[in-house]
C-alpha cells in the first residue's frame, strides 16, 4: 500500500527537512521519498489543510484498566484513543487487577496488543502487588518486555527498598520510577496546601511532601547508582532539585503532566472532583517554574497521565472521589496553547530516550512512525471530543490550539473523521 502526504511541514530537528514543506511518499510502512513535488498514480493521496508531520509521539504514563477495571477503559479503546490523539507509542501502568507484577502479566498484556497501530509498552510494578514491601520479579519482567518499574502513584516508603531496587536493576540497565510523595507528610491530603484549599476546608498536601521524597531519592541515587525517573513533578523546588542533580551527573529524568502545566489550584472554586489530582494542582508560581523547566530541558517530557475513573468513583463527594483525570485527547492541544510548536513536539517525543525507545527520524528509508496534525486550529475541549470510556477530564472547557489528524505506524493509518 502506498500513501502520499502532500505539502506537509516536517517538524523534526534531526532531519534536513526540518520546518520545510515537503511531499512524503510511504510504501509498506517505509518512507520511500521526500521531495518538493512528488506524484504516484498508485498512491492514496492525503492533502489536508496546514498539514504538519512529526516523529510519532510517546506518552510515558497511561492507565487502560484492563484487566480488572474494564468499565474504566479497555486496552482496545485505550489504544484507539491514543491513536486518534496523536500517540504512536504509550507506556501502560501496572495499576490493574491483578497488578502487573510478573512475567505472565506482561505476556498477557502483549497478547492483547498484537497488530496494534500503537506501540504499547508495559510498565511492571516495582513491588509485589504494588504494596511497597518486597521487590517484584523485575528481571523476569524486563526479559518479557517491561520497559520500566513503577508502583503507579504509590510512593515507596522504605528508603532501603528503593536503594535495593536501584542497585538490582543495574545488572540489566533497568529503569526505576519513584512517585514523588512522602506519605507521612501528605497524610490524607486531597489538594494543594494553600489558600484555595483552606478556603474550601479541604485537607492539604504541602509541596514539602513532594520535595522531601525527591530529595531522599536523589540521595539514594547518588549512593547506589542506577537510573531513576521521577514522574509528574509539580513544584518549583522539585524542578530545582532535579536540575541540580543532573548537573552532578546523576542519571535522573522526570516528567510533568499536562494538567499541572495548564491548570493551577485557582480552579478549586468549588468541589469539582475533576480537579482532584495527585500530585495536586499547585500555584501559578509552580506552574511557571514547570514550564520554564520544560523549555530548559530539566523536565524531559510531558505526559497526559491518562487515568480513567468510572462515574461511581469520580462523581461523588470530594473526600471519597478517586484521584485522576483522562488526558490523551487534550494533551497536544493544551500543550501547544501554552508553548511553541518545537517545544511541544520535543516534549511529546523527549521521553523515548529515557525509556530506551528509538525515535525514528523523518528521512528516506526510515520506518513511517508519524503523527499528523494542524498546529493552528483553535477549539474548546468538550465532552464531544472525549473518546475514552470514562469522562473524568480536568481540562474540560479549556481552550486548545492544534488538532490531530491521525497517525501512521506499523503499516497502519489511523485518521480522525
Amino acid at each position: 500500500m502506498k500513501m502520499l502526504l502532500k505539502s506537509a511541514t516536517i517538524v523534526d530537528p534531526n532531519s534536513k527537512h526540518h520546518l520545510k514543506k515537503r511531499d512524503i511518499l510511504i510504501e509498506n510502512g517505509v518512507i520511500q521519498k521526500i521531495g518538493s513535488s512528488l506524484s504516484d498514480p498508485k498512491a492514496t493521496v492525503l492533502s489536508v489543510k496546514n498539514l504538519h508531520v512529526s516523529s510519532g509521539w510517546f506518552d510515558s504514563s497511561t492507565s487502560f484498566g484492563e484487566p480488572g477495571f474494564e468499565e474504566r477503559e479497555t486496552l482496545e479503546n485505550g489504544i484507539h484513543t491514543a491513536a486518534q490523539s496523536g500517540f504512536t507509542a504509550v507506556a501502560v501502568n501496572a495499576n490493574t487487577y491483578p497488578v502487573t507484577d510478573s512475567k505472565s502479566d506482561i505476556k498477557f498484556l502483549q497478547s492483547k496488543i498484537q497488530n496494534s497501530p500503537v506501540d504499547v509498552y508495559p510498565i511492571g510494578a516495582l513491588t509485589v502487588k504494588s504494596e511497597g514491601v518486597d521487590l517484584a520479579e523485575l528481571f523476569d519482567m524486563h526479559n518479557a518486555g517491561a520497559i520500566s518499574f513503577y508502583d503507579y502513584q504509590k510512593p515507596i516508603a522504605s528508603a532501603n527498598l528503593m536503594k535495593l531496587a536501584l542497585q538490582y536493576v543495574q545488572s540489566f540497565n533497568g529503569l526505576v520510577q519513584s512517585f514523588p510523595l512522602e506519605n507521612s507528610v501528605a497524610k490524607n491530603g486531597m489538594v494543594n496546601e494553600e489558600v484555595n484549599g483552606t478556603r474550601l476546608g479541604l485537607k492539604g498536601i504541602p509541596a514539602l511532601a513532594e520535595e522531601l521524597q525527591i530529595a531522599r531519592d536523589l540521595y539514594l541515587l547518588e549512593y547506589s547508582g542506577g537510573k531513576l525517573h521521577i514522574p509528574t513533578i509539580s513544584t518549583e523546588k522539585s524542578v530545582q532539585l532535579i536540575k541540580d542533580a543532573k548537573k552532578r551527573g546523576l542519571q535522573v529524568s522526570c516528567s510533568v503532566s499536562i494538567n499541572h502545566l495548564y491548570l493551577t489550584d485557582d480552579v478549586l472554586s468549588g468541589f469539582d472532583t475533576h480537579y482532584k489530582l495527585i500530585p495536586p494542582l499547585r500555584t501559578e508560581k509552580d506552574r511557571k517554574a514547570l514550564l520554564k523547566g520544560l523549555k530548559e530541558g530539566t523536565i524531559d517530557g510531558v505526559t497526559s497521565d491518562h487515568n480513567p475513573i468510572d462515574v461511581e468513583h469520580k462523581r461523588t463527594e470530594f473526600d471519597h472521589a478517586l484521584f485522576g483525570s483522562i488526558g490523551l485527547e487534550s494533551c497536544f492541544g493544551a500543550l501547544l496553547k501554552i508553548t511553541d510548536l518545537e517545544t511541544t513536539i520535543k516534549a511529546l517525543t523527549g521521553l523515548k530516550a529515557t525509556f530506551g525507545l528509538t525515535s525514528v527520524e523523518i528521512v528516506e528509508g526510515a520506518k513511517a512512525n508519524l503523527t499528523l496534525f494542524n498546529p493552528d486550529k483553535e477549539w474548546i475541549f468538550g465532552e464531544e471530543h472525549i473518546r475514552s470510556a470514562s469522562k473524568n477530564a480536568a481540562l474540560l472547557g479549556q481552550k486548545m490550539k492544534g488538532k490531530v489528524y491521525g497517525i501512521i505506524n506499523n503499516r497502519q493509518n489511523i485518521f480522525n473523521e
